[in-house]
């Protein structure tokens, strides 16, 4: 069966990172599946069904390690309900229309919800850069708080001087520290606040190479940690955060040629992530609230499934 131009136009970009970043990827997933639905000439309500589950493996396969790419068809496609076209179409219309809805006020909500953490002149240790852990920063500024912030500077890509200047852009004081010293200034910090690339089924957080360092060391120093995390990181398929593929990145952000001609025949490795076990997260915030971290199972089921039963896989039965 035929696709509309607009599913394959969409999986070329995704595919090519031409369309990149989280939400980005999720909304042009469900735009691209409500063009399908709009505009299919499906007659029989199998036939749409099989039609739409063609479009969500089209984009599924693009890149189907980015987390809210199959979020988003998981959300649209497990909403698809009726016995006839017309009304299998217009839940499909719906839905899409209504994930795109929930991405555009997602991180302000998600702001709002993580500013009541924060007290007025609360200090904050941030590790490389989340928009979302920005957005409570900023949200409990607009309530009037006076907020301090230590940014780990998060080698080998220096993230955390991107957090430094958008921190002070908002007139928020900063003490930027070398990673190795962010034990030593936890004994200044009231929460530990960072982002999120994905969260398992568990309550695990997969983030920058670092996080779960930080966060042992914060346990042990009795500072609380927060993740904000809108809930298209959220992560149905993957019961434990360890069993997330770890990316390998290139070596030379480590060490330059001419320190690989002085080391000599080492071998170097740079992983992008770590996985932080839930034991040691006092909270996830997300636009639909806050939860520990062994809670966030529910929410995530509630939203995108249990991951097991895809909706775009061909039902045995059919």
């Amino acid at each position: 069966m035929d696709l509309h131009p607009t599913v394959e136009t969409t999986a070329e970009d995704i595919a090519s990172m031409e369309t990149r970043g989280a939400a980005t990827i999720g909304a042009a997933a469900a735009a691209a599946l409500r063009v399908q639905a709009g505009e299919s000439d499906a007659v029989t309500p199998e036939a749409f069904r099989a039609e739409l589950r063609v479009a969500g493996r089209r984009l599924h396969e693009t890149r189907p390690t980015a987390v809210s790419l199959p979020n988003a068809l998981r959300y649209v496609l497990r909403r698809m309900d009726g016995d006839e076209v017309a009304t299998l179409r217009a839940s499909v219309v719906k839905a899409a229309t209504e994930f795109e809805q929930r991405l555009d006020r997602a991180q302000s909500q998600l702001g709002a919800i993580g500013a009541n953490r924060l007290q007025d002149g609360d200090v904050v240790m941030t590790h490389c850069h989340s928009t979302d852990a920005l957005a409570c920063v900023e949200a409990a500024l607009d309530q009037g708080k006076h907020l301090e912030a230590i940014v780990k500077e998060t080698r080998p890509r220096l993230q955390g001087h991107i957090t430094a200047r958008a921190l002070r852009e908002m007139g928020v004081p900063v003490t930027l520290i070398v990673d190795n010293a962010a034990r030593r200034y936890l004994d200044d910090a009231d929460h530990v606040l960072v982002g999120a690339d994905a969260i398992a089924a568990d309550g695990s957080v997969v983030n920058k190479i670092g996080t779960s360092g930080l966060a042992v060391n914060a346990r042990e120093r009795g500072v609380p940690i927060v993740v904000a995390a809108q809930t298209i990181k959220l992560h149905p398929a993957t019961m434990t955060g360890h069993t997330v593929e770890i990316e390998m990145r290139d070596e030379r952000e480590v060490v330059s040629d001419e320190d690989r001609a002085d080391i000599g025949d080492v071998a170097v490795e740079n992983p992008a992530f770590d996985v932080t076990p839930p034991r040691h997260i006092d909270a996830i915030v997300t636009e639909s609230g806050q939860f520990p971290p062994e809670s966030i199972v529910t929410l995530m089921r509630e939203l995108f499934g249990d991951g097991v039963a895809e909706p775009w896989v061909e039902p045995t039965n059919e």
